[in-house]
């Protein structure tokens, strides 16, 4: 009698749940991590690449990389038919504007107050669900909410105001961050329901455009593209701009824009203890405090609420 694995008893109605619900909780972890490692990254490419060429180039690289795998898998372009437009719309402000304004920042400013202003995503994000997308918030996840902010402040704050920063290049970080927030909205409003690789594709490709006519505008471009350089644009475009905004999408996609953007908040943490490991830099424990607390505000937020069981009596 032929031996049968464990992998052919098991129905495929069950273990492909049970596979979802694994992606569910692994996509979070792997968001913030690829998402902070981009802090890293853009820092050793922008020695050597304006910023506006680096953000341009990445998004080329992306764009050029799904087209490719679109006409390769022979993908139906009539999934985007009356829905291309707003994917446009969504990916320029969640890519493009924001890694515009955050590269151009970092070029002079430190990544912690960067990525401590990046960290405004969920409690703008929170506060505008409900009136544009109807997502209530219960009080406990308020609190995740405001812990997660307590958490960022404990990390960056004190160095961010020890810092003397150019205050516009903090304002156009604020817009950037504005432009994230209004791009979440937009894509749960009007993008839910589009194939992730199609839409995708359409983000990248808009934000391609849209940063090489800004590069053109108002910077005059240049690059030193040495091996550090080329590393940095491949781990930000296959990485973090591929992996984690496909991530970033699958969280929205399978949840409410508040729960996916609460993750933000362990971006700051994360960086901090890459920089210790990868760079060197000296790990405070402020830094640690602010990261269990940033954590513990992340799983309120994100958790589901355990559904109640009714009692013999009223069934």
């Amino acid at each position: 009698m032929r031996h049968l694995g464990a992998a052919s008893i098991v129905p495929l109605h069950v273990t492909a749940p049970l596979n979802r619900r694994m992606l569910d909780r692994l996509a979070p972890f792997g968001f913030v991590l690829i998402w902070s490692s981009s802090f890293i990254a853009s820092r050793v490419g922008l020695r050597h690449l304006s910023p506006l060429l680096f953000v341009a180039v990445r998004m080329w690289v992306c764009a050029a990389i799904l087209v490719s795998v679109v006409l390769l898998l022979r993908r139906p372009w009539s999934a985007l038919r009356g829905k291309w437009q707003h994917c446009a719309v969504a990916g320029i402000l969640v890519n493009a504007i924001l890694l515009m304004t955050a590269h151009t920042a970092m070029t002079r400013v430190p990544a912690a107050p960067i990525a401590l202003i990046q960290t405004l995503n969920p409690l703008l994000t929170a506060a505008l669900g409900w009136p544009v997308l109807g997502e209530r918030l219960a009080p406990r996840q308020w609190l995740g909410l405001l812990l997660g902010a307590a958490g960022v402040v404990l990390i960056v704050g004190l160095a961010a105001l020890r810092s003397r920063v150019e205050v516009h290049l903090l304002l156009l970080t604020v817009g950037g961050v504005i432009a994230l927030v209004g791009g979440t909205l937009y894509f749960g409003r009007y993008c839910r329901g589009v194939p992730m690789l199609e839409c995708t594709m359409v983000q990248f490709a808009a934000s391609a455009l849209t940063c090489t006519a800004c590069m053109w505008m108002f910077e005059t471009p240049h690059g030193d593209w040495t091996t550090s350089a080329i590393a940095s644009v491949a781990w930000n475009a296959g990485v973090v701009s591929l992996g984690g905004m496909v991530l970033y999408l699958l969280m929205l996609e399978r949840g409410t824009v508040a729960r996916a953007t609460a993750n933000f908040y362990l971006v700051p943490g994360v960086a901090a203890v890459l920089a210790w490991s990868l760079l060197g830099e000296r790990l405070a424990p402020l830094t640690v405090v602010g990261l269990a607390v940033s954590s513990v505000g992340c799983w309120l937020v994100s958790r589901k609420p355990v559904p109640r069981r009714r009692s013999a009596d009223s069934a």
